[in-house]
């Protein structure tokens, strides 16, 4: 198995390029939504959340490829990703002033106590599951072999259960992307109902959405340097079968590391994959850690209790964390417990996206606590 292989930053434009679909949170904070008369917005995305963070707290060149609708609402994301020092190759579409297409709404609230959060969308005539094969010269953004301008390609499941066509943009970037000679990463993000709503639009039955979705999923998985993805995110996304071990908890790694030799058998070109380890004891209480396998030897997060603010973008925090940590030359010990950090600083600010610096997360890696700063 080939070790995984990073491009130096010399030479590039960008240090990580994400594909995704770009949308607004409405969060009406601990309120539950039939009682709800405000709401914070968050521009947002599952995958755009990624190059966000990785801008804004660790100060890389990331970029996002997306739809962009010329409407008021297209323009608050548009400013809002400028605002983050995020390069935007988008794709544009005509608002018709009636219907659409649309930017995606995700309404989601915080929760409270012994309150789950709920979270629903509104993805109708959504314009990113308008994006397909040749939406994007990717010969041009990704540049040449041997002369590359990304270092790190990074997509996600959310994008690709919008519609059979996002999926296979996903697949023409990643082999682009292992064209030019860059890191391709994937986050399973596997979400049930929103495979469910695509397939219905085939006819498909809830069943047959999770075969699809499967059977989508594994054929991207075949382009992958560096998967996230928990153990339902494995078995559900990809249709591996789940190991015969008795877990102590839900910070025991042994079930997620003993899949691992599933995986690579599956997925040979597959070098790294990584988790948060989670245990709810209420919506604001969380026990937390994070690992990773990578190159054939696991690592694993010390366990922390974390107060939770909004658990919204908690995952994605993770993956910025461990994808700068790997892009930086640190140790993967390093660059997992820089993920772990951020990931959980991240539960502490309200939206999906980071509001902490670098110089939080790195104490907060090293062991540091809560103490006033003065």
């Amino acid at each position: 198995m080939a070790a995984l292989t990073i491009p130096a930053a010399a030479g590039t434009i960008h240090d990580l390029l994400a594909l995704g679909a770009l949308v607004t949170r409405l969060d009406p904070g601990i309120i539950p939504f039939a009682r709800a008369d405000e709401y914070l917005l968050h521009v947002a995305g599952g995958e755009y959340n990624v190059a966000f963070n990785l801008s804004a707290c660790f100060g890389l060149r990331t970029a996002i490829a997306s739809a962009m609708v010329d409407y008021p609402i297209g323009r608050k994301v548009e400013l809002a990703v400028q605002e983050a020092g995020v390069t935007p190759y988008y794709q544009r579409f005509k608002h018709d002033g009636v219907r659409g297409p649309n930017i995606a709404t995700v309404w989601s609230d915080r929760g409270q106590g012994v309150r789950a959060p709920v979270v629903f969308y509104n993805r109708s005539n959504e314009a990113a599951q308008q994006l397909k094969p040749g939406s994007f010269d990717w010969n041009v953004i990704f540049g040449a072999p041997g002369a590359p301008k990304i270092r790190w390609f990074h997509s996600g499941g959310i994008f690709s259960s919008l519609s059979p066509t996002t999926a296979d943009l996903v697949i023409e970037a990643m082999q682009a992307a292992q064209k030019a000679g860059a890191v391709v990463s994937f986050d399973l993000n596997y979400r049930a109902k929103l495979w469910a709503a695509a397939a219905a639009e085939q006819g498909l039955s809830a069943e047959q959405a999770g075969e699809k979705a499967a059977q989508t999923l594994r054929k991207i998985a075949g382009y992958v340097d560096v998967l996230v993805g928990n153990e339902e995110d494995l078995q559900k996304g990809l249709g591996l079968k789940g190991q015969d071990v008795e877990a102590k908890g839900k910070l025991d790694p042994s079930a997620f590391f003993g899949m691992m030799e599933s995986v690579i058998k599956d997925f040979p070109h597959i070098k790294a994959v990584a988790t948060t380890l989670r245990e709810v004891h209420s919506t604001n209480r969380h026990s937390w850690s994070a690992v990773l396998w990578l190159d054939g030897k696991n690592y694993q997060a010390p366990a922390a209790e974390l107060d939770v603010y909004d658990r919204v973008g908690g995952g994605d925090g993770f993956a910025a964390g461990l994808f700068y940590g790997l892009l930086s030359g640190k140790s993967p010990e390093e660059a997992l417990r820089l993920g772990w950090a951020h990931g959980a600083l991240l539960t502490t600010t309200p939206g999906d996206t980071s509001m902490v610096s670098l110089d939080q997360v790195e104490a907060f890696a090293r062991g540091g606590s809560a103490r006033i700063q003065r």
